[in-house]
């Protein structure tokens, strides 16, 4: 049935029931009118409630006709316009109480621990549409958060401030990738001063989780899409820090054994050490509901929190200070622990350093009182430093080890730090901050490695790639950023990807299409992923002498579908292979090849190089048209894979 206006018009009069709109109420409101009309099953039309909405904000005008011509605006056209949000993205606000602080008024970090696991849990949730635990928590270094803030003696608070009561903390995590049944998640963590409006950043955090069906069973998870080029990047790069997981333990043990057997602890005069007893604590907690998450197991930040209590209090025993928090090593959750268990938290200082300590912390979980077995649940190493008055690191004393175990945990807490130290100046700084030819050696292989894969997949994910030539089959892009300028070969061949891959990642072949490359001798074989050569090639036009590298190639397979093949290459410096007169040593920072599968005999190859110094000059020569050098090798490329595609020697050898 229509609207009959008038009809309209007399309920609105008659009604005696709603809001008034006008301040004489005289007329009735508008509630009873549609009231009125529901009774009548009138139907009301969209543009007679939207003015009966306006009505309700104060309009009292009634639809008009718009005028020929005039666009249509829509809602919140005045604003301007926000990208899409990523689905899995979770921001948490969090204004910081009384009942979070420690003693001195500062955020506890058992209590931001809490919140960062349930932002980052309610992120893998939105993912996975299921129950998802806690896995791990990868290192966790704080920036400006809860180390004491020093005063200077005017009164002001340098830039190191704490996050105190009143101040907010904001949260942002969000899935990086999945994998079968597991995903990264990426958390951001800040704070605001509300009164000064000032941001700063407290730490970064990746952790990963497990989706979980009915009875415990594993869930396959779905694809991610990447969309933003920051989304690529991550996702891309969870590969290379997943397996950089899976190997943290064995590169540990491999630093130990290479480890020569005498040392600090063999030689050092232990007269004045503190027993690393004194520093022993034991405490354990009660699992009641409160403690627990929505599946009903043990939340994963509550755990983390009492290990984190228990640890201040052993580091605290060795300073007879308050120690402040500097980094966590890598949380891992060993199993499950309910509402009901005991949970048995343990902590003693491993080993002190000059300026701060090593805590090792663990948890173990039974069911009843008496119960005998106990079960492994987490274990994590917190650094620990004491502030003086100005905010310095205090000298600590010394540790005294206990013989066997304890003995052991000091050697490998030696270990840790310059594995800490390996990942923080090779993993953590930005690529611009790495420096060229990091010093290549068994315990930082693993971190070397990941930079230069990621490095090469940080280059890939760029978005404003920029075609700058096209050669028959060869497409040259570039990409100009502040400090560099990159390029991008790539060509469509006839040959599997897989054999593409074998052929490129051996650079001893790389002479027969490169005519750059006088040689490469292979130096070192790391493992199957990472190889090290001496690569000598040409004079350049204003040297005298040939150029010499020494280069780590790291290759990768496809971690999942729709992942390319992977060959990076970054330079190293080896003792074996110092510079020589005759040669001019060169350096590359990031270069490398990415080739994607687009069928199953067709590939795509992209040859990528964020140029150097010395090597700018030829770079932009090509680009600029003046030269044709490089679509000239890549095309030489071309046909070395075309006739070596079916070799049998090269199908049997990888490098």
């Amino acid at each position: 049935m229509g609207l009959d206006l008038e009809k309209f018009a007399e309920a609105f009069r008659d009604s005696e029931l709603g809001v008034c709109t006008y301040s004489s109420g005289e007329n009735p409101g508008i509630f009873g009118c549609l009231l009125k009309m529901v009774k009548g099953n009138i139907i009301v039309p969209e543009d007679i409630l939207s003015f009966c909405c306006n009505g309700l904000q104060g309009s009292t005008s009634p639809p008009r006709a718009g005028e020929p011509g005039e666009r249509e605006e829509a809602p919140g056209a005045m604003a301007s316009p926000s990208p899409a949000r990523n689905p899995t993205e979770v921001q948490m606000s969090q204004l910081v109480l009384p009942c979070h602080t420690n003693h001195r008024g500062e955020l506890s970090t058992g209590q931001l621990l809490k919140w960062i696991d349930t932002a980052a849990c309610l992120s893998a949730e939105r993912h996975a549409g299921c129950p998802c635990v806690t896995a791990s928590m990868d290192d966790i270094y704080f920036e400006h958060t809860i180390s004491q803030p020093s005063v200077s003696p005017a009164g002001q608070r340098d830039g190191r401030s704490a996050v105190g009561v009143g101040q907010v903390v904001n949260i942002k995590a969000k899935v990086n990738r999945a994998f079968n049944s597991s995903m990264e998640v990426g958390i951001q963590v800040s704070y605001e001063d509300l009164c000064s409006g000032k941001h700063c950043s407290i730490c970064k955090a990746y952790a990963t989780f497990v989706a979980q069906g009915p009875l415990g069973s594993k869930v396959r998870l779905k694809p991610l899409t990447p969309q933003t080029e920051e989304e690529k990047i991550e996702y891309s790069i969870a590969a290379e820090r997943r397996r950089m997981r899976l190997v943290h333990k064995d590169t540990l043990k491999d630093l130990l054994i290479r480890s020569p057997q005498e040392t600090e602890l063999e030689t050092r005069d232990c007269s004045g050490a503190v027993p690393a007893e004194r520093t022993r604590v034991e405490s354990v907690e009660l699992v009641l509901p409160p403690h627990a998450n929505h599946q009903g197991n043990t939340f994963g930040g509550q755990i983390m929190a009492w290990m984190e209590n228990v640890a201040t209090i052993a580091a605290s025993r060795l300073c007879h200070a308050h120690p402040t928090l500097r980094a966590i090593e890598m949380f891992h959750f060993r199993g499950p622990s309910q509402v009901g268990d005991r949970l048995v938290l343990k902590a003693i200082v491993n080993n002190a350093f000059k300026n701060s300590m090593e805590v090792g912390v663990s948890a173990e979980a039974y069911g009843q009182e008496m119960s005998v077995s106990r079960r492994h649940i987490n274990s994590a190493f917190m650094t620990f430093v004491v502030l003086d008055q100005e905010g310095h690191p205090r000298t600590l004393p010394m540790v005294a080890p206990e013989p066997g175990d304890g003995e052991r945990r000091y050697r490998e807490a030696s270990a840790r730090k310059k594995i800490r130290l390996d990942r923080k100046y090779v993993v953590s700084c930005k690529q611009t901050e790495v420096p060229l030819s990091v010093p290549w050696d068994q315990s930082n292989k693993v971190y070397l490695s990941y930079n230069n894969v990621s490095a090469l997949k940080m280059l890939v994910a760029k978005a404003n790639w920029v075609l700058a030539r096209e050669k028959e089959k060869v497409r040259m892009y570039t990409l100009e950023e502040d400090k560099f300028l990159s390029f991008r070969i790539e060509i469509s061949v006839c040959i599997p990807a897989s054999r593409a891959f074998s052929l490129l990642s051996n650079l001893r072949r790389r002479h027969e299409w490169d005519s750059h490359y006088v040689s490469a001798e292979l130096v070192q074989k790391v493992d199957d992923d990472d190889m090290i050569y001496h690569v000598v090639s040409q004079k350049l036009r204003n040297e005298n002498k040939p150029q010499d590298f020494v280069i780590l190639a790291s290759r990768r397979k496809p971690c999942s579908r729709g992942d390319p093949y992977v060959v990076a290459f970054r330079s190293v410096t080896l003792p074996t292979h110092p510079a020589r007169a005759e040669f001019t040593r060169g350096e590359t920072l990031c270069s490398g090849f990415c080739i994607w599968p687009e069928s199953e005999e067709m590939s795509k190859v992209a040859y990528y190089n964020q140029a150097m110094p010395g090597y700018l000059n030829y770079v932009t020569t090509n680009v600029a048209g003046l030269s044709s050098d490089i679509c000239s090798t890549f095309e030489a490329c071309e046909k070395f894979l075309l006739k070596n595609k079916e070799d049998l020697i090269s199908r049997l050898q990888d490098f």
